[in-house]
């Protein structure tokens, strides 16, 4: 494994590859998250392959002041800032959430660029559908179990006995709505979101909708080799996953979880993006 931070754009990003074999860089979710959450699991991949992980500006190991832009094209002239440095003429994308959807932005301004694109539980390509994912993931957050179990974990004092399982708990009870089992949250790697990181890249995305772009980019099946992977019960759209494998001219590898399927069916993740990543 080899940690290393590189300067781009001018802002430094960490970065973080394990493994050996042609190369797949690794976007995180967010936006304003990190990497790590995606660890021990996407690791596994890790084998005949290069992972290359970093994390994003304005989040994680790669923070920036308050006054350094932080929308989505400054997210896509970073990637390929990355891509120069790491000497890649083409490169293979496996984009997690919102790094689904950054791997499809970089693709649509750099499409000579792109070798192949691997996108799970990728956020929507149309504001519309973000707003029906918005709505499904309040709606498990609403559910009345979890306010109680706020109210135990509240009243239970572990905050002043155990600290760190406290603040591991309350992670899992933040992030329940995301799983099909919720008890499965506790599996999950706890990560944090910056606020003002997370909010720039939608706010510089307005009411977005990618679909002519994807069309007129890649017309009569012309698009790179693409896989969806996604939960049938993830409260990110199945339906917007198969719409967007259509316009890639390819389809969906659905799985019994929720939004984090390298927690939830973690062998299953593993051997369907095994098989269609590059390796030596």
């Amino acid at each position: 494994m080899l940690e290393t931070t590189v300067e781009v754009n001018g802002v430094h990003l960490y970065t973080r590859r394990v493994g050996d074999g042609p190369p797949v860089v690794v976007l995180h979710g967010g936006p304003g998250a990190h990497h790590d959450y995606l660890l021990p699991q996407y690791d596994r991949l890790a084998y005949g392959r290069a992972l290359l992980y970093y994390d994003q500006r304005g989040g994680g190991r790669s923070p920036v002041p308050r006054e350094t832009p932080v929308g989505w094209r400054e997210h896509v002239a970073d990637l390929e800032a990355l891509r120069r440095a790491w000497g890649l003429s083409r490169v293979t994308l496996l984009g997690y959430s919102w790094g689904g959807l950054l791997a499809v932005l970089y693709a649509l301004e750099h499409a000579e660029r792109i070798e192949r694109l691997a996108l799970v539980s990728a956020a929507p390509i149309t504001a519309a559908w973000r707003d029906e994912f918005e709505r499904r993931f309040a709606a498990r957050m609403a559910q009345p179990w979890i306010a109680r179990a706020r109210a135990e974990l509240a009243a239970s004092g572990l905050s002043q006995r155990d600290p760190e399982q406290y603040r591991r708990v309350a992670f899992a009870l933040s992030v329940a709505g995301y799983f099909h089992d919720p008890r499965r949250a506790a599996e999950m790697t706890p990560f944090r979101v910056t606020e003002r990181t997370r909010r720039a890249v939608w706010d510089s995305l307005g009411r977005y909708d990618l679909r002519d772009r994807l069309r007129q980019t890649w017309p009569d099946a012309s698009a790179p080799r693409s896989l969806l992977l996604h939960g049938i019960y993830d409260p990110m759209p199945l339906e917007a996953a198969r719409e967007t494998a259509a316009l890639l001219h390819t389809g969906v590898l659905e799985l019994a979880t929720g939004h984090a399927p390298h927690v939830e069916a973690t062998d299953e993740f593993v051997r369907g993006l095994d098989a269609f990543l590059p390796r030596a």
